[in-house]
């Protein structure tokens, strides 16, 4: 089994966050308002941590896994509840995670 899963979905949401700083530095060098950069510095960065969160659970769900058995199971859906609250979200569940 693939380790890593969720490769695609991460360069493709990588791409995205890259494109839209570019935008972010663009608007920086034409000089406008503080309040619009502000706002998009923003969203780049929650887009950096949902990205983050993606390959953290792509690693507990195959890595970790695979290193603690199908037993704890339980034990890691408790880790993915922490990290939802810690981040802020409920995203999707990736899917076939153990």
């Amino acid at each position: 089994m693939d380790k890593h899963t969720q490769s695609k979905n991460v360069v493709n949401r990588l791409a995205r966050a890259s494109g839209h700083l570019e935008a972010v530095k663009k608007m920086a060098e034409e000089g406008r308002d503080c309040s619009d950069l502000l706002v998009q510095i923003s969203a780049v960065i929650a887009a950096l941590n949902s990205v983050s969160k993606v390959i953290l659970e792509d690693h507990i769900s195959h890595c970790l896994v695979e290193s603690l058995g199908e037993e704890k199971q339980d034990v890691l859906e408790k880790l993915f509840d922490a990290i939802d609250k810690y981040v802020g979200t409920n995203t999707k569940r990736l899917e076939g995670r153990h």
